[in-house]
């Protein structure tokens, strides 16, 4: 097959499958993308770039819409070039939302697409209202409407598309979920397994927690209200009160990933270590680790906090699972599709840091009942979730598409 992935970044949602792809040899694979770090052996990487950023007097509403059409715009210049160098790819697998997958039809009409549609906005019963005591307000639901266009653009030209769960797929308009299939990525579930007696020792670091007895670990792409950061750190100060003994890994970078932001130069986690009383001796942040080290760390955990509003579901969540991790989790709708309190894992009200401390402390004061929760934790991930049984899955789906749309693409 000659296979053409759309991201911008690289190779984003699409590690797993085209890492298979490019080890079986036979396929041509092209990866267009704006990052320029990494690299896949096999896998073409071509650089789009556009040709300006979002003009800062463009409508408010507008600038999600904006950056989408530049986005397309780059993609759609780059991909003219390489037709017309003779590349016609048998299927396109691109991202949406972004942008890059917005004028692929306009190049390869032919040439069935796949959006892999992760999620799509919805002023009310979802994240955006999901915080009583933050009232919307009218530009942000109107906003919200305007930033699903590139979306709308997607689901109409595209073929066929994947969404990872049920609660993600239910976000979308249902004229259109008759084209969207629910079919998560896949956990690497040979990869992330349990390692009985692991501890988290990072010398670099000046990490060295060999002899801690209870490690509460934490992971996350960004320190922010989206993931529950201020309540998970309103917790750590709850617990160390009461657990002297007790440490906290945080790993994750200090930024905002989701979410509107701080004033400038203002985060999360500075807020939070300057509004509570922490011992820092026994809070520990890792920064972004490595996948080794983050699976040492989860492997190491004593006890996994997992906090989102109702929003994507976290990589890092089924990852502890699979590791076989107590985990201790938002009772939101993501997370109640995977979780079942008191069976694979315990669940609490998002909202309530001491709800969220007695949980851990539940965790942590009973390890024998524990082992039936991380076992069921782990089996829920081999069963439902793991890679070896979705990928070949999401392999066949590509063929059956690029077996579909071989013609004429002049």
């Amino acid at each position: 097959m000659r296979i053409l992935f759309l991201h911008p970044n690289f190779p984003a949602q699409f590690r797993h499958i085209i890492q298979y792809l490019a080890r079986s040899g036979q396929h041509q694979l092209v990866f267009m993308t704006k990052r320029k770090e990494g690299a896949i052996p096999g896998v073409h990487k071509v650089l789009y770039e556009p040709v300006r950023e979002v003009n800062k007097d463009t409508h408010l509403y507008m600038h999600a819409l904006e950056s989408a059409v530049l986005e397309g715009q780059a993609v759609y210049r780059t991909l003219d070039q390489l037709k017309r160098q003779g590349f016609v790819p048998d299927v396109i697998y691109g991202h949406s939302g972004w942008g890059p997958t917005l004028f692929v039809k306009d190049i390869f009409p032919n040439t069935p697409l796949l959006c892999y549609f992760e999620w799509f906005e919805n002023a009310h019963g979802s994240n955006l209202d999901f915080d009583p005591t933050s009232l919307l307000t009218p530009d942000q639901v109107a906003g919200c409407r305007v930033r699903n266009t590139p979306i709308l653009i997607d689901l109409y030209s595209a073929d066929g598309g994947l969404t990872p769960t049920q609660w993600q797929y239910q976000q979308f308009p249902q004229e259109y979920q008759n084209k969207i299939t629910v079919r998560h990525d896949g956990v690497d579930t040979r990869f992330l397994q349990p390692r009985p007696g692991a501890k988290v020792v990072f010398p670099d670091l000046g990490i060295d927690l060999s002899e801690a007895k209870e490690v509460i670990t934490y992971a996350t792409r960004g320190m922010e209200p989206c993931r529950g950061f201020p309540q998970f750190m309103e917790a750590v100060a709850l617990l160390q009160q009461r657990r002297p003994q007790c440490h906290v890994v945080v790993a994750g970078a200090d930024r905002v990933a989701y979410g509107g932001q701080l004033p400038e130069g203002q985060s999360y986690k500075q807020r939070m270590l300057d509004k509570l009383p922490l011992d820092q001796s026994r809070l520990h942040f890792t920064g972004l680790l490595p996948y080794d080290r983050y699976l040492r760390l989860l492997q190491a955990s004593s006890v996994h906090v997992y906090l989102t509003i109702p929003f994507v579901l976290s990589w890092s969540m089924l990852d502890a699972m699979s590791v076989g991790c107590a985990v201790v989790a938002s009772s939101t709708a993501p997370v109640q599709e995977v979780i079942q309190d008191g069976v694979n894992g315990l669940l609490c009200d998002f909202f309530s840091p001491q709800q969220l401390a007695d949980r851990v402390e539940e965790v942590l004061d009973n390890p024998g009942a524990m082992k039936r929760i991380r076992a069921n934790a782990r089996a829920t991930m081999v069963e439902r979730y793991d890679l070896s049984e979705l990928l070949p899955r999401h392999i066949h789906m590509l063929e059956s598409w690029a077996k579909r749309g071989r013609g004429d693409n002049r």
